[in-house]
């Protein structure tokens, strides 16, 4: 009777732990509520419902995807043109990066990882080593295109710059990076061969129809993010999923969608205080080593998108603002919220540990790099 009673206590206890991060910003958000209270528009502006309806319209998608069994079916053909661990973990690590120029950051996640998951389990790729090189590999490859992650759409929007020119401009800070990575990558990775679970390996696709029109639908959702009509294609999945794909839409990882509502809230406030902007009015953004090391510390405090809001009017350098906050992707898992994206997508023990012990040092090799770089081909 006395175990009986314990297992719902564990169960619970085991929720709560999995969910430590909706809970810490939730709990940062009430607090700042209450000692800051703010008018109901901060709170909508902060809450950034556009972004949370393209994320949700992604994960309606993808969920689809992977019932269909299409992401195991990749996964076979993958496995079968790779020879060894490292060949097979650049293929991914170069993969996420490319894809990351053209289809953003999280997207890029959002078909990656699911494929190294199904990867590793009919063979013996060491999935969570994975999973943090490609976490590392959409803040590379995601550096150099205008469209490749939010803070830089921002600023190619704000700066009017033709979208080459932007690219251009970014080049060398996002090479840094992609060189860094793949050296990493196959130092990292074990040189052994790959060595498949036979009674694991199912190529077959489960639901034909089901992987087309989820694939469809990525697509669409993805063009309709472009366009800025995210809230209209996540209503319009949401409400096919519920006629046609019940079972895959309660599958979503809808807790993933509350935490980041916690925190763009939390973060959204915090960068509001005044005692933070107080500090801001104190330096000069006009010079570049106090605009990068700022655009990093910023984005290890608040991630970088808040981070490249509260900076985005205290500068004219709209290249100088972007290299900074694209490197202070690398470092905590919250400099960038396509690593928690990356590490929720995976849901692997200790992912969080192992991710900063390998970011954090990569930032800081990285950071004093791109800088470097970044000057000696603009001066």
């Amino acid at each position: 009777m006395l175990n009986e009673l314990e297992h719902p206590r564990t169960d619970w206890r085991a929720k709560l732990q999995a969910e430590w991060l909706l809970l810490l910003f939730a709990a940062l958000t009430i607090v700042l509520t209450l000692l800051d209270p703010q008018p109901s528009a901060k709170y909508q502006h902060w809450l950034q419902l556009p972004t949370l309806a393209g994320l949700m319209g992604l994960l309606i998608a993808i969920q689809g995807i992977r019932d269909s069994g299409l992401v195991q079916h990749a996964a076979v053909a993958v496995v079968a043109r790779a020879h060894s661990l490292r060949s097979l973990g650049l293929l991914l690590v170069s993969a996420t990066a490319l894809l990351s120029m053209v289809l953003t950051n999280d997207v890029s996640l959002f078909l990656i990882v699911p494929l190294t998951l199904a990867i590793g389990g009919m063979s013996n790729l060491p999935v969570l080593r994975m999973v943090v090189l490609e976490a590392l590999a959409v803040n590379a490859g995601s550096t150099l295109s205008p469209i490749g992650n939010p803070q830089n759409l921002l600023l190619w929007q704000h700066s009017l710059m033709p979208f080459l020119h932007f690219a251009a401009a970014m080049l060398p800070a996002a090479a840094v990076m992609f060189v860094l990575l793949a050296a990493f990558t196959w130092l990292w990775l074990p040189r052994d061969r790959i060595e498949l679970t036979p009674d694991k390996i199912d190529g077959q696709v489960t639901s034909n129809r089901l992987g087309a029109w989820s694939t469809v639908a990525l697509v669409g959702m993805v063009l309709l993010m472009e366009y800025h009509q995210a809230p209209l294609g996540a209503v319009l999945l949401l409400v096919l999923f519920a006629l046609l794909a019940r079972s895959s839409l309660a599958r979503v990882d809808w807790l993933l969608l509350l935490t980041f509502a916690a925190i763009f809230l939390g973060l959204g406030h915090f960068a509001e205080l005044s005692l933070v902007r107080d500090a801001l009015d104190r330096l000069d953004f006009s010079e570049p080593l106090t605009l990068y090391v700022s655009g990093i510390f910023a984005s290890q405090l608040i991630s970088n998108v808040p981070a490249t809001v509260l900076l985005l009017d205290r500068t004219h350098d709209a290249i100088a603002l972007a290299v900074a906050v694209n490197v202070g992707g690398f470092g905590v898992a919250i400099g960038s919220l396509a690593n928690l994206i990356a590490l929720r997508l995976a849901r692997q023990q200790h992912g969080l540990r192992l991710l900063q012990l390998v970011s954090i040092p990569f930032l800081l090799v990285c950071a004093p790099l791109v800088y470097l770089v970044w000057r000696w081909t603009t001066s």
